[in-house]
């Protein structure tokens, strides 16, 4: 007797054929399957007589067989079926606790298209790899997707791969540039059926020739908004991000994008970034702004956070209030810093006449960086900086320019480097600790001189344990718990660095000040930074973390977050805030910002705190952080702060690109760049809740 789901075989066929289906029409019998290898469609209808003629190579279910064995087939068989009866299958297999906006933007919106080309854009923390989880198991469970692909900043990879392994079960392999060389004379996009790799990796040439001959089923792109494409009168002005999105877009059957800033408030570079998904669906952004009055937008769904309510119809996002701390230097640290800006500066003019100021200036900015963050990772940069160069000078080794540095790939361009993953970001900077501009070993010797002499005032001031902004810390911290007790909350603080050196430095103050602390870097791995967390919010008061916390580390039992230095990339700030003020956060959240008001850097992060303050009491909506980078429209914040350092221009120039005036015709724009215009507001919460 034949049943379904036995492999048979037989005269009407070149090749066995899994039955799926079995009806008897009179004397006639209808089968219908698929081919085992060709996996083409069978539709055959035979004599009832001549079935013997029909041989059952393997049974659906041989009941004879070992038990566990019977078992995966009857689950394997239910799982097949189960997406007919069961609308949110991928929902109740997953270890989630999924909120109503993303079960109706994933069952609601994205899954009702045959073929999928959708932009996810809500609101940060909003839980887009959540949504993105569901789209990819719902499509695997559906037997729709096999070769998936997922592209995103480098820094976020651990992020997306833990998410999706503890939440979904699902493993995908990371493809980067150690792994692409170990398959020589192949390609390795074919190698995988799940995938992960970076948005700067595809990008490269050689990378992207490989890529477009490899077809996938499913992409997903985060930050999706790095694909961006400018028009330029009659010309189209596409950024090699844009050149991957199109390759993309023709290799991929199902292509969904997430990101929380899609618009930037630029119609035409919107219309050419939907253009992606469905090339040549809107021919002008006059009809995008008709289809956004006309809500019958069916390429994207945007949802604000102050709309995100969970199925009791309460908020999910808490208030939080940012406070800035401006505080001065002390006299010894004052002349350091003084003495450390004119050794950049006099350096960065040297290196004017050599017709590479953008590169040096970014390999010295190192050091002001060092110098903003705290006087230990000054000195141990400046250590690092004198033993390369005393290296060089007895000849042990090369000096290193930039144009060598170009020639080893190592790419100078700021945005790429914000998106590398911590350690790398580390070793490259240790890289160019080491350039110099001296053109003999006299000069040499000359740099060498001053490193000591700025070395033994760094010195000093550690030793004399008198730095203000640690002293401001302590404070800091102070308030920080005092709040946590007015609002009955859990005694944790949250201080953020960017540098390693600086991280280790606060752990052992801290710790001297009577607090338990433990931290998390760049240098651990997922495991490491897992258990760290763990202990945190089990063990200690306080945790040390530099950005790589601020990247998959979900720490909302936290609600005091102390910036101890501020990333010169201000649109870092969000990401390092989105690990407390997130879902699951049942207090408001307090953050706290250090900043040094008597220095060139520091006077343009307090004008650009002051003024995103006045713009926030303007929008009535602390979203400003989501967007800091489109709220000061046209301006390069951190070519702002590099301008201050390098003394490229006059602080009152500086100053005065930040002296916005928030005017109704400025917050209008300020809503666009926002999305408000892009936002879907009405969710159907009844209608979830049925479902």
């Amino acid at each position: 007797m034949i049943d379904e789901g036995n492999i048979i075989k037989g005269p009407f066929w070149n090749e066995p054929v899994r039955v799926e289906k079995i009806e008897e029409i009179g004397n006639y019998i209808r089968i219908v399957g698929s081919t085992i290898h060709s996996k083409k469609y069978v539709n055959q209808i035979i004599k009832k007589e001549d079935t013997n003629k029909l041989e059952i190579i393997k049974s659906a279910i041989d009941l004879s067989s070992n038990s566990e064995n019977a078992f995966f087939v009857i689950e394997a068989t239910r799982f097949k079926y189960a997406s007919l009866f069961d609308p949110l299958l991928a929902m109740n297999v997953s270890k989630i606790d999924p909120l109503p906006f993303q079960i109706e933007a994933v069952y609601g919106y994205v899954l009702k298209q045959p073929r999928i080309r959708f932009l996810i854009a809500d609101d940060p923390g909003a839980g887009k790899t959540i949504m993105a989880g569901l789209i990819l198991k719902e499509l695997k469970l559906r037997g729709l997707a096999k070769r998936i692909l997922l592209v995103l900043p480098g820094h976020l990879k651990d992020q997306w791969r833990r998410e999706l392994k503890e939440k979904f079960d699902e493993k995908l392999v990371v493809l980067d540039r150690n792994t692409f060389n170990a398959h020589y004379g192949e390609n390795p996009w074919e190698r995988n059926d799940q995938v992960i790799t970076s948005i700067d990796f595809a990008k490269q040439d050689e990378i992207l020739a490989s890529l477009s001959s490899a077809h996938w089923d499913l992409v997903i792109v985060d930050e999706a908004h790095k694909m961006s494409a400018y028009r330029y009168g009659d010309k189209i002005s596409r950024t090699q991000r844009y050149k991957l999105g199109e390759v993309l877009s023709g290799t991929s059957n199902h292509l969904v994008f997430l990101t929380a800033t899609p618009h930037k408030g630029d119609p035409e570079n919107f219309r050419l970034f939907l253009d992606l998904l469905v090339p040549g669906f809107f021919a002008s952004p006059e009809m995008v702004e008709e289809s956004l009055k006309n809500k019958d937008n069916p390429l994207f769904i945007r949802r604000l956070k102050e709309d995100l309510k969970d199925f009791e119809g309460k908020p999910i996002f808490t208030r939080r209030f940012p406070k800035t701390i401006k505080f001065h230097l002390s006299e010894s640290e004052k002349d350091l810093y003084n003495e450390v800006s004119r050794y950049v500066i006099e350096q960065y003019n040297k290196a004017l006449r050599s017709d590479k100021k953008r590169n040096v200036a970014f390999a010295l900015m190192i050091l002001q960086r060092r110098m903003a963050s705290s006087i230990y990772a000054l000195l141990k940069s400046l250590e690092r900086r004198k033993e390369r160069l005393e290296k060089i000078l007895k000849g042990d080794e090369k000096q290193r320019d930039l144009s060598t540095i170009a020639q080893t790939g190592m790419s100078l361009d700021y945005e790429e480097i914000e998106d590398l993953e911590e350690s790398e970001r580390w070793k490259k900077e240790e890289e160019w600790e080491s350039v110099t501009v001296a053109k003999d070993l006299e000069e040499l010797g000359r740099e060498i001189e001053t490193l000591n002499k700025l070395i033994e005032k760094a010195r000093k001031v550690i030793n004399a344990e008198k730095e203000v902004k640690l002293r401001e810390l302590g404070k800091a911290i102070e308030e920080g718990f005092k709040k946590i007790k007015e609002m009955n909350g859990n005694p944790k603080v949250l201080i953020f660095t960017e540098s390693k050196d600086t991280l280790e430095y606060l752990v052992k103050k801290i710790r001297t000040w009577g607090y338990k602390v433990n931290y998390i870097h760049g240098g651990m791995s997922t495991d490491e930074r897992i258990k760290a967390e763990k202990i945190f919010r089990d063990e200690t008061d306080v945790m040390v973390a530099t950005e790589a916390a601020g990247e998959g580390i979900n720490l909302q039992f936290c609600h005091i977050m102390i910036n101890y230095d501020i990333p010169w990339n201000p649109n870092r700030l969000e990401q390092r805030m989105g690990r407390i003020h997130r879902y699951g956060q049942q207090k408001d959240v307090y953050i706290f910002n250090l900043v040094a008001e008597d220095t060139r850097e520091g006077k343009v992060l307090v004008k650009l705190f002051d003024k995103l303050k006045e713009i926030r009491n303007k929008l009535g909506t602390d979203r400003v952080f989501d967007v800091i980078g489109d709220v000061f429209e046209g301006k390069n914040l951190y070519q702002l702060i590099l301008d201050a350092v390098t003394n490229a221009k006059s602080m009152d120039e500086i100053l005065k690109e930040l002296d916005i005036e928030p005017d109704k015709e400025y917050i209008a724009r300020i809503k666009e760049v926002l999305g408000e215009s892009l936002a879907t507001r009405f969710i159907d919460y009844t209608r979830i809740k049925e479902m």
